[in-house]
């Protein structure tokens, strides 16, 4: 499914299988002639045996999700059992097993994002656990942290969210016109900066007079305030 045309880029890869070839599966960075081997994998004919191995203990070891999450996906992506997409299945089976701790079909943090959010302390970590011995708790605690800040995140997005229906919700019979919602809804939706008079012209193509207009009669109606900074640091926010 990740490569329908049996492609990774310009290369034909193995899909749908384990890797195959007599080469090292190494993982590399840096300009040809001049690579720095990262990580080395387990030679293609030791593939089939350790990915039994691992889906054994996936499903029959008794632990709790968050261990088996983050010892699963270090398994999977040292064995590195395919030709491409090790770290997207990697990060798939870590947000599979978290996903045993729900009893409700909906998720509402992602674990696959959150290590997308930090690839350089995960590839740094990772490197290390790798080439080390057989301890892992470096790489346990930084899983677990990495876990910690994607539920974080995902409760601020929530709150953020019903904060904001509870906002229209309030104002649901106010008359505001287009420009106005659009610039609401981009404050809630996290707005970079502060709102001043120019950029509402800006991101309405309208003129600063309109766009003044537009702020005091949001502030009049009480969807808007005045932060209190004045002369050209005038700037607006939401209400508290």
């Amino acid at each position: 499914a990740l490569f329908p045309f049996g492609r990774s880029g310009m290369h034909r890869i193995t899909v749908a299988d384990w890797r195959k070839g007599e080469e090292p599966m190494q993982v590399v960075s840096g300009a040809f002639g001049h690579e720095k081997v990262h990580y080395e994998a387990p030679p293609s004919d030791a593939v089939p045996d350790e990915m039994e191995r691992l889906i054994e203990w996936c499903n029959t070891a008794d632990q709790s999700p968050f261990i088996m999450a983050a010892v699963a996906h270090l398994w999977f992506v040292t064995v590195h059992p395919f030709d491409d997409g090790n770290g997207r299945i990697s990060r798939t089976l870590a947000d599979m097993l978290l996903a045993r701790l729900d009893e409700d079909s909906a998720r509402y943090y992602s674990m696959s994002a959150e290590i997308n959010r930090n690839k350089k302390a995960y590839y740094e970590v990772l490197e290390r656990t790798q080439k080390g011995d057989l301890d892992i708790t470096e790489w346990m605690l930084w899983f677990f942290g990495c876990l910690e800040n994607a539920i974080v995140r995902a409760s601020g997005i929530i709150e953020r969210t019903l904060q904001k229906a509870a906002y229209w919700d309030e104002f649901r019979d106010v008359d505001i016109n287009e420009r106005q919602r659009k610039v609401v809804n981009r404050l809630w939706d996290g707005f970079e900066g502060k709102l001043t008079s120019s950029k509402w012209a800006k991101i309405c193509g309208c003129s600063q007079d309109t766009a003044l207009r537009d702020i005091n009669d949001l502030i009049a109606k009480g969807m808007l305030r005045n932060s209190g900074e004045g002369g050209r640091s005038a700037n607006y926010l939401l209400p508290d």
